[in-house]
């Protein structure tokens, strides 16, 4: 079976699984995108309502045109949440922030993008898993993603260039592509910080 190949063990995936920004152009076999959808579409949703729905991009020319739109999306939100409007304005501790200003730039050139959408009840709850699932088995393939989303002032602009319904809830767009750089394990606060038990605020036995 074609899931046979995602032979990454679980562990594996998810303890190395980073958010990548910077691809290389190099195309993604379209029989791995039909394994990473299938994939997707695995993932525990609502009632099983299945009411997600992928849009996959892989031509260039329409990547090209989506770039410049995501561009803008992604400054109008920096704009509005920090009031930075070029890169200048990123301070220097702010490095993410300046790796996702540089996948700003770059979008128009990653080689396949994928919108994860819903159909009404158009709820995050069955998309969100879905794409976790996506995202680890282009990990596993060797594939890189990250999840973004798009401002408000380019949504109408975004559904026209794509035909996409008004009633379609979008929730992510996952640019995938092959990792231009290597990553090192990600870093997270002690799960002691961020974990309760059986009260809020109670300690974990393995702190």
């Amino acid at each position: 079976m074609a899931f046979d190949r995602l032979k990454m063990p679980i562990g594996d995936a998810m303890f190395t699984q980073r958010s990548v920004r910077r691809f290389k152009p190099d195309p993604i076999p379209i029989e791995d995108i039909h394994l990473i959808i299938d994939a997707a579409v695995k993932a525990p949703n609502g009632g099983n309502r299945q009411i997600g729905r992928f849009l996959v991009l892989t031509d260039r020319n329409v990547i090209r045109e989506f770039g410049t739109i995501y561009h803008e999306a992604w400054w109008a939100k920096r704009k509005e949440e920090r009031g930075w409007t070029k890169r200048a304005d990123i301070p220097p501790e702010e490095k993410n922030y300046k790796l996702a200003s540089e996948l700003a730039d770059e979008m128009k050139d990653v080689p396949c993008v994928v919108f994860a959408c819903a159909v009404p009840p158009g709820t995050a709850n069955s998309v969100i898993p879905a794409t976790q699932n996506l995202m680890l088995a282009a990990h596993s393939l060797g594939i890189g993603s990250v999840p973004t989303t798009l401002h408000p002032t380019v949504m109408d602009r975004f559904r026209a260039m794509f035909a996409i319904p008004k009633d379609v809830a979008f929730h992510f767009c996952i640019p995938l592509g092959y990792p231009r750089t290597a990553y090192g394990s990600s870093r997270r606060r002690p799960t002691s910080e961020t974990t309760y038990l059986n009260r809020w605020g109670a300690p974990v036995p393995w702190t």
